[in-house]
């Protein structure tokens, strides 16, 4: 009876393992599919392998891009791979030679302290699309590496679910000794071994 019980609830616990793993899987399906699909439709580009040929400071391609983006040369943006490397090494290089380093926040509050200044304002509003784009990419980042670990949690999931599975139906079946009952027939006599 013992048996019986713990089976029912190894059964139970590899259903509700393996219903979570398919919540998991499809939930990482939908992150990525949502991810890609987003990136898809902006349209973004890396320049082109040729770009790359003639790093320059302060041109489109510096050195600094050559290890990090180069790798992704004339494709179309669709991963959160590429999506972190056109934020972190592309736009941020771009944004931090034109402004020497200071961040909007410093930029704007510069601007503030002087409105006549249009050369100024035109940089704060540079950076600031730059910024709102760059946040936009690593947010596609952030939700991509969302749906790989969602992933790698439904196989995990899948593969307790299995095993309790099978531990389940290990302990229903083998192992298990038939009783062997005794019985007496009246009239026989009952010998002690």
């Amino acid at each position: 009876m013992r048996r019986s019980v713990t089976a029912l609830v190894g059964f139970a616990l590899a259903g509700v393992l393996l219903v979570a793993g398919g919540l998991l899987l499809w939930g990482s399906t939908y992150s990525h599919n949502m991810v890609h699909n987003q990136l898809a439709a902006q349209k973004i580009f890396f320049p082109p392998q040729a770009a790359f040929a003639h790093p320059k400071a302060g041109t489109e391609i510096t050195p600094s891009m050559v290890p990090s983006v180069s790798q992704y040369a004339g494709q179309q943006l669709l991963t959160g791979q590429q999506a972190q490397s056109y934020a972190d090494n592309f736009i941020a290089v771009h944004i931090t030679n034109m402004t020497g380093g200071q961040t909007y926040a410093q930029l704007s509050a510069k601007a503030l302290a002087n409105p006549n200044d249009t050369k100024l304002a035109g940089e704060v509003a540079t950076v600031f699309k730059g910024e709102t784009l760059r946040g936009i990419l690593l947010n596609a980042f952030g939700w991509w590496k969302v749906s790989q670990i969602t992933y790698i949690a439904a196989l995990v999931a899948f593969g307790l679910g299995g095993l309790t599975l099978l531990a389940s139906l290990f302990g229903l079946t083998i192992g298990r000794h038939p009783e062997i009952l005794h019985e007496v027939i009246e009239g026989t006599p009952v010998t002690h071994e």
